[in-house]
């Protein structure tokens, strides 16, 4: 058999279904692939900012620069979008970040059934927030983990993965670049697997999962208190949103960038125990956290040096 006689299947006909940033790599890949991607499915356009301007998702915006067409439906589950889904006649429903959840109905219905890619080495960080949890807690390496959907949340069976270190400077963010990159790749060399029927779907240990809740605003909120690792993890996995905070004089304080000293100082937690010509050392429940970027309520965020050319931090000030 030659080269070409091999290779007679170059494309799968495709839905993609997802909606933030996370998800624009792996629509990228597909098109660059020469998948047939038929359609791209995502979250109904939302005001936003103080105009309330209708602002579309970033893989609305990916599909429309391709001349994809876009699906935008308020509830996926409902018989006129089921039929709507039914009507592009797709081998296979790709998955990342859509924000909905699936009808066991819309699951059969491609071929190849719904694949997902997920942010995380399943079964641990099932949920909508793997990739800022990985930070929280401290762990070494997460990775993307490409699954056979089913009707349970992230539940379904596992099909190919791929381990990404976490770096001690990674942030929410960093990390969130480097998973969507990730996984743009290894759903480029999954699906040809797919289809030649050359993978063994693997459950998952149900005993080992662990779940990623969603993160909201209040979670940034610095509790002094904890231990000056914690918060430097929260710090870093609260970047870019919400951000990790204080408060100044009244105002928000915004942390982007910290280190931790050891030792403690002979003061009460959130107490500023040294300020330095570029950093102000606060006291925690252990060791000090020393701020080096920051951002005052209605200011530009900077270092610490800078912002101490315009405010005045005495020992002793209380954060919080």
């Amino acid at each position: 058999m030659d080269c070409q006689a091999a290779d007679w299947r170059i494309k799968m006909k495709i839905v993609f279904m997802g909606t933030p940033d996370f998800a624009v790599g792996a629509l990228e890949a597909l098109v660059e692939a020469g998948h047939d991607v038929v359609a791209v499915v995502t979250q109904p356009d939302k005001p936003k900012g103080r105009g309330k301007e209708m602002q579309q998702t970033p893989v609305k915006e990916c599909a429309l620069k391709h001349n994809i067409d876009v699906f935008q439906p308020v509830k996926i589950k409902t018989p006129e979008a089921v039929e709507v889904l039914r009507g592009y006649g797709a081998e296979l429903f790709v998955v990342a970040a859509f924000g909905q959840i699936l009808s066991k109905e819309i699951l059969d219905m491609p071929k190849f059934g719904c694949v997902n890619i997920h942010a995380s080495l399943l079964p641990k960080y099932r949920g909508a927030a793997p990739i800022q949890w990985a930070i929280l807690d401290g762990e070494k390496e997460t990775g993307v983990t490409i699954m056979q959907m089913n009707e349970g949340l992230d539940t379904g069976d596992m099909l190919t993965k791929v381990v990404v270190p976490i770096e001690d400077t990674d942030t929410g963010e960093s990390l969130f670049d480097k998973l969507a990159e990730a996984g743009a790749k290894l759903l480029i060399e999954t699906i040809p697997q797919i289809e030649a029927g050359e993978l063994t779907p693997q459950p998952q240990d149900d005993s080992l999962s662990t779940y990623a809740k969603m993160i909201k605003k209040e979670m940034g909120l610095i509790d002094w208190k904890k231990e000056a690792v914690v918060l430097e993890r929260l710090v870093r996995g609260m970047n870019s949103w919400p951000s990790a905070y204080t408060h100044f004089n009244g105002k928000t304080l915004k942390i982007w960038e910290t280190e931790i000293e050891e030792g403690n100082r002979n003061m009460a937690p959130g107490m500023v125990a040294e300020v330095t010509k570029n950093s102000i050392k606060v006291q925690t429940g252990q060791d000090l956290l020393v701020l080096k970027q920051i951002q005052l309520e209605g200011k530009k965020r900077m270092d610490v040096a800078s912002f101490l050319l315009g405010y005045k931090v005495e020992p002793d000030t209380v954060l919080g």
